[in-house]
């Protein structure tokens, strides 16, 4: 639709804003829509134009804005070529000018993301013509300097440790990219390798080449800013020390010097922060340093030399040993040992002492010979020596010793050993694994030098397993029979003639129950209890109920409760059921080696039953839908309620009787009548009742048809004729008082009934008519005198005694005023 142009005055068209504030479009029939999309930076300028630039500017231009794209728009600016007029509230969008319809925003602002829309009226070939525009504006936020947080300024290497790079604002979708620069300088290494493209730098596990500084990258489609340097500490260590020594001369198991010399011991172990050394000598502290100096190093200080590095902040540990060999005794003195050979029948005597050099001279002696001077060199050996005393010549309690003699002691040393038995015996147990796949026999008796060897032996000799010294396990299959086996553990010393030993028995489960029979009544509860019993080997074995049906019993049935101890089982039956839970409850054990159960009989016997019920009155009422029935029982008997039922009676003869249907089914205890309804008048019923309690019901009452109700007609009828006299004598009465009021009116009815004969008003009857004529009008008029009273029989004057039907009778009529 087109415009002419007409006379255009500024100010004019902008009265037209209250009417466009809400953004309603000009009706110009078909005119032209344009939509862009713009996008601006918050806090730069952006312009928003009408039209596409070649389009010559709007005449009068309507910009409204549409918040996020969705809602009611509201105004922004309305113009008319240097007129131009600004809606409040258009600060929220930023600082807003319109020039030449062109809307432009400085210092731009996140809250002017949305739909701008333009309306204007464009000069076209002399003619103005209607246009609406869409500007859908994106705002950016420029990416703020983001800034690095690790999860901790410090971490141990082997840990996980995330760096996470977080900016305050800036428009997604963000970018991040890191740098890694190694603490002492270097160029920086970027990290995607590492997940480092997100912004989320993730080091799984980190360590000691993660250590240094991170720089953190954010971009996204305005700009891109980078982080300040953040430093990430990895504490490690220390590793395991190096030890040198000086002068250097390796030898098989460590290094050696001779008497006298300088030696210079040197470690090193990576660590951070620095370790700190610790130098041990056997076991002891000698120095603390890297370097620990050995001036002019004797025979004493031979041994094994220890560094331990530490890490002080990770409170960790490492260390290295060497053993440096001086020409000089063996440090410490010999240990001897004992234990038993030829077929546990002797007793071999071990003496040890290595090291020195030369190395130690050693041998056995017993009490008697080292109380000699003499020291031979018969049976002595170098290090090492090994001598067998026969079990059966050696009593318990004699104690051996081992001499040991070097050119550089100025003494001999020694160690001894006592031999002897230990007190007691062996002791036996046995246990099943989970599921009574195996069964383990465990045998121990503990103590003794040399120690006691033991071994399990089944019933029948045969040797199970290998021997050993103070404990022995064997594992037996269940697949066998095991039950009833006897299995004997044998403890064996060189220093005992006969063996000792301890005797195992696997036996099934042995139950007990406390009844084989039980009672209860219906309705009730009952406990049936089952334990182990008897000394057999403890299997742990599993205890189980089983119902009349072999179905065993579990936790989860509402009916049973079961109370379960280390060797008992108890189970409780609730609410007794007749003759249902009735009979045979089986107790049940296993174990790895077999089975055992036991019976229990359940006998539940019936609930007291109820009195029995007669019916004392059943009648119709008068509609015939309703019964009213009594009765009253008879005896004694457990009684909580009473249960009516009818049925309809043989109707026509030949149709069997319905069945008995329930007429009222909660009927308390106490009631002996009830009015039952809902019958069918053209039915025949029959009832009857009985009385139950909680489980049983009695016998029921005898059968009876309802009685018809009682003839009610008489006092109905006389009810009406009452009724109706009373109205006829109403009647009467308004009937005379009207006529007595209009005496003018109806004068011959007035004096009808209310004139009043005198003395001679009354003629004689001369004739037969005027006699029959006097004799009605005077019935007429003794009638109504007094209505209502009961009239007397007349009576005749004379009857004679032989007047026959045809003869005439003479009736005398009186009359009586």
């Amino acid at each position: 639709m087109e415009l002419h142009r007409a006379p255009w005055m500024g100010p004019w068209i902008l009265c037209l804003l209250p009417v466009l504030a809400e953004g309603q479009p000009l009706s110009a029939g078909e005119a032209a829509y344009e939509e862009q999309m713009v996008t601006g930076v918050r806090g730069r300028a952006v312009e928003l134009s009408c039209g596409p630039p070649a389009r010559a500017p709007p005449a009068v231009v309507f910009w409204s804005f549409v918040a996020g794209g969705t809602g009611p728009p509201r105004a922004v600016a309305v113009g008319s070529g240097r007129d131009v007029v600004l809606a409040p509230g258009t600060g929220a969008l930023g600082r807003v000018s319109l020039r030449n319809g062109t809307l432009e925003l400085r210092e731009l602002r996140a809250g002017a993301r949305g739909r701008f829309l333009c309306q204007g009226l464009f000069p076209e070939h002399g003619r103005l013509r209607v246009g609406y525009g869409a500007v859908l504006l994106r705002v950016l936020v420029p990416v703020s300097k983001p800034f690095v947080r690790p999860t901790v300024a410090a971490a141990a290497e082997g840990t996980p440790v995330t760096l996470m790079c977080a900016v305050r604002e800036g428009t997604e979708p963000l970018s991040f990219s890191w740098q890694h620069r190694q603490p002492r300088g270097g160029p920086p290494a970027s990290l995607v390798g590492l997940g480092g493209s997100g912004a989320e730098l993730s080091l799984v596990p980190a360590n000691r080449s993660h250590a240094g500084w991170y720089v953190c990258t954010a971009r996204n489609e305005v700009n891109n800013r980078t982080s300040e340097p953040v430093y990430l500490d990895i504490v490690y260590g220390p590793d395991e020390p190096a030890i040198s020594v000086e002068p250097f001369s390796p030898e098989q198991g460590g290094f050696s010097a001779g008497e006298r010399e300088d030696v210079v011991l040197s470690c090193l172990a990576p660590s951070n922060p620095p370790s700190r050394y610790v130098w041990l000598h056997n076991g002891s502290q000698v120095h603390i340093g890297q370097t620990y100096v050995l001036a002019a190093i004797t025979r004493t200080q031979a041994g094994t030399y220890t560094c331990l590095a530490e890490n002080t902040h990770l409170q960790t540990r490492t260390q290295a040993t060497i053993v440096l060999t001086i020409y000089y005794p063996p440090a410490g003195s010999p240990s001897c040992s004992a234990l038993a050979t030829g077929d546990m029948q002797d007793v071999a005597l071990r003496c040890r002492w290595l090291g020195g050099y030369p190395p130690a001279r050693l041998r056995w002696v017993s009490p008697e010979e080292e109380e000699e001077e003499e020291q031979g060199v018969m049976g002595s050996s170098f290090s090492m020596a090994t001598s067998i005393q026969p079990g059966s010549a050696t009593r318990n309690g004699s104690a051996f010793s081992c001499l040991a003699s070097h050119p550089a002691l100025p003494q001999r040393a020694a160690c001894r050993t006592t031999l002897w038995i230990p007190a007691g015996g062996p002791s036996c147990a046995a246990a099943a694994t989970k599921g009574d796949e195996f069964v383990m026999l465990r045998c121990q008796w503990e103590g003794g030098t040399p120690p006691v060897t033991l071994r399990w032996w089944d019933g029948a000799g045969q040797a199970l397993g290998d021997p050993a010294p103070s404990a022995t396990v064997v594992v037996l299959s269940t697949g066998g029979r095991l039950g009833g086996q006897d299995y004997i553990c044998v403890a064996t010393h060189p220093l005992q003639a006969t063996g000792t030993e301890c005797r195992l028995r696997l036996e099934v489960p042995e139950l007990e129950v406390a009844r084989s029979e039980v009672v209860v009544l219906e309705g009730g509860a009952v406990r049936l209890a089952c334990r182990q019993g008897g000394t057999s080997t403890n299997l742990g074995a599993s205890m189980a109920w089983y119902d009349p049906k072999e179905q065993e019993v579990t936790a989860g049935l509402a009916k049973y409760h079961l109370e379960r101890g280390e060797a008992w089982l108890n189970l409780t039956i609730h609410d007794a059921e007749w003759p249902g839970d009735s009979g045979i409850y089986r107790c049940a054990a296993a174990n790895a080696v077999g089975t055992a159960s036991l019976p229990v009989h359940l006998r539940v016997e019936r609930y007291p039953a109820p009195p029995n019920v007669t019916i004392s009155r059943l009648r119709y009422t008068r509609a015939r839908t309703e019964v009213r029935l009594e009765w009253r029982t008879q005896g004694t008997g457990n009684l909580t309620g009473f249960v009516v039922q009818r049925r309809q009676t043989k109707r026509p003869p030949r149709r069997a009787a319905g069945p008995w249907e329930t007429a009222a089914g909660d009927i308390e205890p106490h009631s002996r009548d009830r009015r039952l309804g809902g019958l069918d008048p053209a039915v025949v019923y029959a009832f009857r009742i009985l009385a139950v309690n909680h489980r049983t019901a009695g016998h029921p009452s005898e059968v009876q048809t309802p009685a018809e109700p009682p003839f009610e007609a008489y006092p109905a009828v006389t009810g009406a004729a009452v009724v109706g006299m009373l109205v006829a004598t109403a009647a009467s009465l308004l009937a005379v008082h009207c006529i007595a009021r209009h005496r003018d009116t109806l004068p011959w009815l007035h004096n009808l009934l209310f004139r009043t004969a005198g003395p001679g008003d009354q003629e004689p009857a001369g004739t037969p008519e005027d006699a029959e004529t006097a004799t009605e009008d005077g019935a007429a008029s003794a009638g109504p005198a007094a209505p209502g009273a009961a009239a007397a029989p007349p009576e005749p004057v004379s009857t004679p005694a032989d007047a026959s039907g045809d003869s005439p009778v003479n009736v005398t009529v009186t009359e009586t005023p």
